[in-house]
């Protein structure tokens, strides 16, 4: 009798402890869930953009009782970047090319109009930042600390960085934990050209996996103080800074590519003093568009906007190599490589050795 007793109990405690399981929702009744957006998002290379910003606010005028020479500065930030079909960065490339035209007593070009223009990234430790910079860090080391803090971000998340004033030179230096301790630059122009760059990105290639940054930088059109018969001609310093933002597929063959040109002249009066507006914002070719006014001097009614962009749809697909041995035709002085394929003569008429020139240099710094 014990015995039944006992298994009886045993079969009502396995009928509570199954019942006491059913109390949340049976195996094939539906739970609301949040829904999963399994829409796939690409890590890879999806836009390229190119941005640039140019100021001639530290150009200084010709003050002789200070013995202060005329000096036309330009500084154009540079940015290449490349997002993933979310507006992330992948990549980005920042450099800056600040270059001065420095004038004699007389107002002549006392810089030499034929030198190598090194940005700041070429010049490496000479820039010589390191011992102003407060952590011992050179500029092309900040500014790859600051590369790596984007990647992976948004162009809105890089506009929302918290920054500090640290002087009127310095209005906005990093504030952020990751690189109070990396950068001491102040960072609102490179800011402005990645988004620039996001603003002016289009589609490349599925196939591209590195971006590249290349340049060619020039005063040699910088003009001094003279006198041409009657006419009087001013003194001007004008900075060409030619950019290639590129980006390559394994092979190395050009899956996208952005040419840019900034063509900053910066004018003083017979004394020496700077008449162009040290507070505007200068565009680029590019941005100019149709009030570049190329269109009627380029005997084929294309303007400058419109023929860069059918070389660059012309390199699509193409290696540095084949690009280089592009067939050109010397026109005049002015233009010494002027397209001669048969794909550009009726689109391009523009010389062009810089451009190819910038995408060699944007391959070979490639990453």
């Amino acid at each position: 009798m014990k015995k039944y007793l006992w298994l009886m109990v045993v079969i009502l405690v396995s009928l509570v402890a199954v019942s006491g399981c059913g109390t949340g929702p049976a195996a094939d009744t539906p739970v609301d869930e949040e829904p999963v957006d399994d829409t796939p998002v690409s890590e890879g290379i999806a836009t390229l953009g190119l941005g640039v910003v140019t100021k001639i606010g530290r150009s200084l005028d010709y003050d002789p009782d200070n013995e202060i020479m005329a000096m036309a500065q330009v500084d154009t930030v540079i940015a290449a970047a490349a997002f993933d079909d979310a507006g992330r960065v992948v990549d980005v490339m920042i450099d800056t090319a600040q270059t001065r035209v420095n004038f004699d007593q007389e107002l002549q070009v006392a810089s030499d109009p034929a030198a190598e223009i090194k940005t700041k990234i070429e010049r490496g430790d000479d820039y010589g930042m390191i011992n102003a910079s407060g952590i011992g860090v050179e500029w092309y080391e900040q500014i790859a600390s600051l590369e790596e803090w984007m990647v992976g971000k948004t162009v809105e998340e890089i506009k929302a960085m918290k920054t500090k004033e640290v002087d009127a030179a310095h209005p906005a230096v990093p504030d952020e934990p990751d690189l109070v301790s990396l950068v001491t630059i102040t960072v609102q122009d490179y800011l402005a050209a990645v988004e620039k760059a996001y603003n002016n990105s289009t589609a490349v290639q599925p196939d591209a996996v590195s971006l590249g940054l290349g340049h060619k930088v020039s005063i040699g059109r910088s003009v001094g103080y003279q006198m041409a018969g009657d006419t009087e001609i001013l003194p001007l310093g004008q900075v060409d800074v030619i950019i290639a933002a590129v980006v390559f597929d394994d092979a190395g063959q050009v899956a996208g590519v952005q040419i840019d040109t900034a063509q900053t002249r910066v004018n003083f009066d017979a004394e020496g003093k700077v008449t162009s507006d040290r507070t505007a914002l200068y565009p680029t070719k590019k941005e100019l568009g149709d009030d570049y006014g190329m269109i009627n001097a380029s005997g084929i009614g294309v303007e400058w906007y419109e023929q860069i962009a059918a070389l660059e749809d012309w390199m699509i697909g193409k290696s540095v190599e084949e690009i280089k041995a592009m067939q050109v035709k010397e026109v005049d002085a002015a233009h010494p490589a002027v397209p001669d394929d048969p794909d550009l003569v009726s689109l391009v008429t523009i010389t062009v050795q810089d451009y190819i020139y910038s995408v060699e240099e944007a391959y070979s710094r490639s990453r």
